[in-house]
């Protein structure tokens, strides 16, 4: 597929995505982007944020792409279900673990856990070696339950900008690569 003929929707985690993470850079390169905006960035509420991912893809006028990154990936995911639009695939970055009682902050749990459904859609994890929030094994396991390919970005932290992950090339090529093999 060609960004042209999607509808992608970045998904940002918790407190959103600053003007220098890859997320709104690509946003603002991306033709056809759109971000889902949440009405409270620092105080979650799983059933509000769900509500507006599922507003967000039913209003698409084209095949859905979802680009989610962190706490965006457990929105994504857990709006699916209730999704009347087509979704073509979903770029998911740096899932955390919603379901560990250690993640900080506390609230984030309300997220987890992960439906462990098969996607029924193409999807690609990107999934840190180092990341505070998530291992890379619990990002491998619920690849797999998904049917999601696993891309390991080595020790690359929470893949944001605090982690230098401001432009992301690697990630930009991986996201062109699998848009690439999506079909309309």
């Amino acid at each position: 597929m060609k960004v042209s003929e999607t509808h992608i929707l970045i998904v940002p985690g918790y407190t959103n995505s600053g003007p220098n993470h890859w997320q709104t850079r690509w946003e603002r390169k991306l033709s056809t982007a759109r971000r889902v905006e949440q009405a409270e960035w620092s105080k979650p509420v799983r059933e509000d944020w769900v509500a507006r991912m599922i507003e967000e893809v039913n209003a698409a006028e084209k095949p859905v792409v979802i680009v989610a990154h962190s706490l965006g990936v457990a929105t994504a995911i857990h709006a699916l279900p209730h999704c009347t639009r087509q979704i073509a695939g979903a770029f998911l970055v740096a899932p955390p673990d919603v379901a560990n009682p250690k993640i900080r902050p506390k609230h984030l749990m309300t997220f987890g856990p992960y439906p462990r459904d098969p996607l029924p859609f193409p999807s690609v994890m990107v999934a840190s070696r180092n990341d505070s929030f998530g291992s890379y094994e619990h990002a491998g396991d619920i690849a797999n339950a998904w049917g999601s390919l696993l891309v390991d970005a080595g020790d690359a932290g929470h893949i944001n900008t605090e982690s230098g992950h401001g432009p992301w090339p690697e990630g930009s090529m991986v996201f062109a690569q699998f848009l690439s093999r999506l079909r309309a």
